[in-house]
């Protein structure tokens, strides 16, 4: 399966499985999104369950929380990442706090999913990647896949899950990857990150798009004689701060890759994470190979913003060599 194909199998599974779970959000029935991520759910599910949205994502997520706290289980797909700030208020406001609120007798079990990032040559708003806002507030999940596989054990789980749970989907490789996903129901814990490649001498934390960045600078760094250890974090929040850590007391060295813009990240977080637990066991700073403090640029602009697997092999160089 590609991304698109896992996820749209992991929303399938729940619909048949559960009748209190509605798909819903801009363009996602008739069209199947605009990335056709939801397509032919609508015909098999029924409009009921399956159904466009009006272009208003504040009212998309409200709704949403309303549907959560009187016993549905909603899947709301906003179109694109620029696009969930007008939901920011609802999110923030309403569908982080209420179970809080209400002192626990209202859970928000309900799934906000949207593409996110660079790499597509693609319109302003269409480019963004606020992983660290979602983040920062408490009462909130932040899930990003790098694989079909995780894509639709995460999914499921997500949708499972009796908190809310910010989806975030990589569009630059929706469909660049294809992989073996079984067809049955299975479920990945949100919270554990996953050591893909096991190594000695430098730690390479990513997510979402960067892991196959990274992948393709891991081919440099056995060539330069280097072991890298690279973990795909996959849950930005909760954080698995026990992988990270573990990692690090091994190899003395991490480097941090993300395509976000660096100040205040998610780069940050763990770098803050790796001093206040690993400190002693560090033998180079840390690194983060991440965005620029700038918007990102249109198409033409867009290649000099974007992570490339030499400037990350640059880094990991740098750092194994300090």
């Amino acid at each position: 399966m590609t991304l698109v194909q896992a996820i749209n199998n992991a929303l399938d599974i729940k619909l048949a499985e559960d009748e209190s779970v509605v798909v819903y959000g801009e363009d996602v029935g008739v069209e199947g999104g605009v990335f056709r991520v939801t397509e032919g759910l609508q015909k098999k599910h029924g409009v009921e369950r399956v159904f466009d949205s009006p272009l208003a994502e504040s009212a998309i997520v409200g709704a949403a929380l309303g549907m959560a706290v009187s016993g549905l289980r909603p899947i709301v797909e906003l179109q694109f990442d620029g696009f969930t700030y007008p939901a920011f208020n609802q999110i923030v406001s309403h569908v982080a706090r209420i179970h809080n609120r209400s002192r626990g007798l209202f859970k928000a079990p309900m799934v906000i999913r949207f593409p996110y990032g660079g790499g597509i040559n693609a319109l302003e708003h269409h480019s963004e990647s606020p992983e660290a806002l979602y983040a920062h507030i408490p009462g909130l999940k932040v899930v990003i896949p790098s694989t079909p596989h995780d894509a639709k054990g995460l999914m499921i789980s997500a949708i499972e899950s009796d908190d809310p749970v910010i989806f975030m989907e990589p569009k630059r490789i929706y469909r660049a990857i294809k992989q073996e996903v079984a067809e049955g129901k299975f479920t990945i814990p949100i919270g554990k990150a996953k050591v893909l490649n096991e190594g000695t001498d430098v730690t390479v934390v990513a997510f979402g798009a960067m892991i196959r960045e990274c992948q393709k600078a891991m081919v440099m760094t056995k060539e330069a004689g280097i072991s890298m250890e690279l973990i795909d974090l996959r849950t930005i929040y909760p954080i698995d701060k026990e992988t990270i850590i573990n990692s690090v007391k091994k190899t003395g060295k991490i480097v941090i890759v993300a395509e976000a813009p660096i100040s205040f990240s998610v780069g940050s977080e763990l770098v803050a994470i790796v001093n206040e637990e690993a400190f002693l066991h560090l033998e180079a700073p840390p690194k983060r190979v991440m965005g620029f403090d700038t918007i990102v640029p249109l198409a033409k602009g867009e290649s000099f913003y974007i992570i490339s697997p030499e400037r990350i092999f640059y880094e990991i160089e740098r750092t194994v060599n300090f």
